[in-house]
Formats: C-alpha cells, sequence, structure tokens
C-alpha cells in the first residue's frame, strides 16, 4: 500500500475518533432537533469549532497538500454514521420523519464539513505546506 494512502486513512479515522470524542465530551446530538431550543452553546461549539480542530488535526497528521480536501471527510462520515444509527437504532419515538428533516440536517452537515475545510486550510498553512522552496529567489 502507498505510504501517502496510508497516512490518509490514517488522519481520516483520527479525526472522526477525534469528532466523536467532541460530540460525546459536549453531550450534543446535532442530529436531533427540538426547535429554537437545539441552537445553545454547546451546540455551537460541536458544529463550528470541534470540526476545525478535526481540520487542524487531519491536516498536521497527513503533512501535504491535499490535507484540507481530505479535513472534509470525518466530519461527513461522523454524521452519515450517526443519521445512520438514529435511523435504525433510535425509533423509539415513533416515525424517523417526523423526527429529523432532511432540510435541517443538511445544513448541519455543510456547516461541519466547510468547519473542517478551514481547519484543514489553516492547518496546511502552519506546517508549511504552501511554503516557498529553498534555492529560489523572489524576484522584486
Amino acid at each position: 500500500m502507498n505510504p501517502r494512502h496510508l497516512k490518509g486513512a490514517l488522519a481520516v479515522l483520527a479525526g472522526m475518533a477525534l469528532n466523536v470524542l467532541g460530540d460525546m465530551l459536549l453531550g450534543v446530538r446535532i442530529e436531533h432537533f427540538y426547535g429554537i431550543a437545539t441552537f445553545n452553546f454547546a451546540w455551537m461549539v460541536d458544529v463550528f469549532l470541534v470540526p476545525f480542530g478535526v481540520g487542524l488535526a487531519v491536516a498536521r497528521i497527513y503533512g501535504a497538500r491535499g490535507g484540507k480536501w481530505l479535513a472534509c471527510l470525518p466530519p461527513l462520515f461522523v454524521r452519515s454514521m450517526s443519521y445512520a444509527k438514529l435511523y435504525f437504532l433510535d425509533q423509539q419515538y415513533g416515525d424517523f420523519f417526523y423526527q429529523l428533516h432532511l432540510h435541517y440536517w443538511g445544513p448541519c452537515v455543510i456547516l461541519t464539513v466547510e468547519a473542517a475545510n478551514f481547519g484543514g486550510i489553516l492547518g496546511e498553512v502552519l506546517i508549511g505546506v504552501y511554503g516557498r522552496k529553498r534555492g529560489k529567489e523572489a524576484h522584486s
């Protein structure tokens, strides 16, 4: 197996673990919608800051160009698995489609993926992926 692919798979798995850990520590289930009471401080941290940190970690582990795109995968996979868990295992409240509206879940997934992408971009910048090559002089 290509070492770059192995590093990418490791980065995605570590990002997924970090995302699940953040969800568990905050105690927030993004997929549950309770009206306006859903959007509290813990929800905002779970939607914006946790994926941002995941993106930073993925870019740092991957360490090459493309880390910003790879950073989009962990939140997408975690949110999809959480959606599947809600659909198949947590149907204690009746019909699933009365619980979760896709017009709510879709934008939440987009927000988490974009926050992770911003973290991945910053992570690539911080590790110096876009730095100048040595030996080249700047033309002014």
